[in-house]
């Protein structure tokens, strides 16, 4: 009887076991399916990491010229007032914001002028749109996005100057130029025409224009769909001499905080709209214009 109770208890112990082991095996199969489930798109609109969430806070300078960002009635825009879809930079703008998921109405706009784009420090938007060239030193304090416009710059001088039928950068070597302050153009000036007069610099792209028209300079370099609101709208007596010849591809870059992971969402943005046409659509909307050749 001692024998029977003790055989019994044994089977009991190893039918627990097995049961035990039963239990181990059915959870397996749940545990590897937990483990293999698709992870959260880090670019899906809820999981990006935002200034505001639920909200794409975008910067620009103030006022904002076309044929980058323009108003209803075509004139300059004011960040400050109704939002703007129009001119190209306002257009990407939302291209982009309506890639990642947001409505037009869940887009914000904040003033950060040109220079303060580059100040070290937090940033208060999200991205910055404002004709910022890409170069390595401006990336060592910021990220950028890749291109969405490949740029050229441009020599804007009045039609009366003696400058105005310059067909190289030798016929500008004695010319009194200038730019904005901390552009591209400027460095285009001192890098490509090396004029044998230092060039004049200018807090904001209004001065220099400014001083074009005073006299003051003998002409600005700015980008190319830059002087075409230029020549056409701030100074009708000027006009855009010609196109500098590109010492390595010069692009506009959205501008981002060092390190925001938002920018590879945003890259992947671009990707999609380039693919679909819709940067070359904006592009041939906004930016017109019969290009003027280029010095060599």
């Amino acid at each position: 009887m001692r024998k029977q109770l003790v055989l019994t208890l044994v089977l009991a112990v190893f039918a627990l076991a097995a049961a035990a082991c039963g239990a181990d095996e059915e959870a397996t199969p749940t545990a590897a399916g937990t483990e293999t489930a698709a992870a959260p798109d880090p670019c899906a609109k809820d999981q990006l990491i935002l200034k505001t969430s639920g909200q794409l806070t975008i910067a620009t300078d103030n006022p904002a010229f076309p044929p980058w960002f323009q108003d209803a009635e075509g004139a300059p825009w004011d960040p400050t007032t109704e939002p703007t879809k129009q001119g190209y930079e306002g257009a990407v703008a939302y291209a982009v914001a309506n890639e990642l998921g947001f409505s037009d109405d869940e887009v914000k706009w904040v003033v950060v002028p040109f220079d303060n784009v580059f100040k070290p420090g937090p940033k208060d938007f999200d991205f910055d749109i404002n004709q910022v060239s890409y170069s390595p030193e401006r990336d060592q304090a910021l990220d950028f996005s890749d291109s969405y416009y490949d740029v050229e710059q441009a020599v804007v001088t009045l039609k009366s100057s003696k400058f105005a039928k310059a067909t190289s950068l030798g016929d500008l070597k004695d010319a009194k130029l200038g730019a904005q302050l901390g552009t591209t153009s400027y460095d285009a000036i001192v890098a490509t025409i090396q004029p044998s007069k230092d060039p004049n610099v200018y807090s904001t792209n209004n001065d220099a224009i400014r001083a074009l028209k005073n006299g003051n300079i003998d002409g600005i370099v700015v980008d190319y769909p830059t002087s075409l609101y230029v020549t056409a709208v701030q100074v009708p007596n000027a006009t855009a001499v010609g196109r500098l010849p590109a010492e390595g591809q010069e692009y506009f870059g959205l501008v981002f905080e060092e390190g925001n992971p938002l920018r590879d969402c945003v890259n992947q943005a671009i990707a999609n709209l380039r693919e679909a046409g819709t940067l070359d659509e904006a592009a041939q909307k906004w930016i017109e214009g019969s290009a003027p050749p280029v010095l060599e």
